[in-house]
């Protein structure tokens, strides 16, 4: 059970991700779609669903982004309207400066109501005018924490220029933030940069690390791939260049992401940090979404070859709409 494994700091978390159909959706299409996602899931041994907030980050920087930027259904309404067959627990994504403390307060009353859990996420901008702060947001949910869990994001590439990603990971575990689920890592040396310095902060404070997530996608085109990098996400030149050199990307795409999450397993369990995988596909694109379906399976396996998942339990994979 997702509660229990964050709760007791397990590692081998699994987790499958999405982002709900774009809004002015007809209901019955909706419906279609999210049968559709039912049936690819139940395929999946997973701890929960993550269900992302879409947010216009145009602002953030001047580069064109590659696919245009389509408002998406409330991730809440979708995951409590259309996925009731997934009977599984749902992580929402909420970007908490967007909404009032009163918003805020009924939003995560009727999380706790379908047994939903959130993760709170900043403003898509940094001019953005915030509402509620992420410390104030956090007090609010504090209501909740005998009976939930919250969840935060971490992004490696941040931790490289500033390299203070150990410290903002340890002022939101303050706040009541137990796991982390990381932008998507295709810079292996910069996800472990981040789990060395947290490893060093928290013996030094003598503190017991988080559950950190590693977000994971295959990428399928040229084009994926250039939206990656609009979305961030950093990828090794070297990288760049053996996707784009091989003849079926994706397929090259998913053997480098089983090498990081194989990596990374290793990495954390010689540190003693609990960790999970976060599997996901930015693109919609059919062969893209199988494609990480297949993903999620292989960690899955790969965890359990390596003693880490003790039964057929979890992985965190997202499909992503672009």
């Amino acid at each position: 059970m997702f509660l229990q494994k964050i709760k007791s700091a397990e590692s081998g978390v699994m987790l499958y991700g999405i982002t709900p159909p774009k809004a002015g959706t007809s209901p019955e299409k909706v419906a279609e779609i999210a049968q559709r996602t039912v049936e690819r899931l139940s395929t999946l041994d997973i701890d929960a669903l993550v269900v992302y907030d879409v947010q216009d980050e145009s602002a953030r920087t001047s580069e064109e982004r590659p696919f245009p930027f389509i408002n998406a259904l409330d991730p809440f309404q979708f995951a409590s309207q259309y996925l009731t067959g997934l009977d599984i627990p749902k992580v929402i994504y909420r970007p908490a400066g967007k909404f009032t403390a009163t918003e805020l307060s009924e939003w995560l009353e009727a999380l706790h109501n379908h047994k939903f859990y959130p993760v709170f996420v900043g403003v898509p901008a940094p001019d953005f005018p915030v509402k509620t702060s992420l410390p104030e947001a956090y007090r609010i949910w504090e209501q909740h924490k005998e009976t939930s869990v919250i969840g935060a994001v971490t992004i490696p590439e941040r931790h490289e220029v500033l390299r203070d990603e150990d410290v903002r990971i340890l002022d939101k575990m303050s706040c009541g933030v137990s796991y982390f689920i990381s932008q998507c890592i295709f810079n292996i040396d910069y996800a472990k940069q981040v789990i060395e310095d947290l490893a060093a902060t928290c013996q030094r404070k003598k503190m017991v690390p988080p559950t950190i997530i590693f977000t994971i996608t295959a990428c399928g085109s040229a084009k994926t791939l250039d939206f990656m990098e609009w979305l961030g996400i950093h990828i090794p030149e070297k990288t760049k260049e053996d996707l784009r050199a091989a003849e079926d990307m994706l397929e090259r795409s998913v053997n480098i992401c089983l090498e990081i999450a194989s990596q990374l397993t290793a990495f954390c369990m010689e540190r003693s940090i609990k960790f999970g995988f976060n599997v996901e596909s930015v693109a919609i694109r059919k062969a893209e979404i199988e494609a990480s379906i297949n993903l999620a399976h292989s960690i899955g396996q790969m965890l359990k070859d390596k003693g880490v998942r003790k039964s057929s339990e979890g992985v965190i994979v997202e499909a992503a709409n672009t």
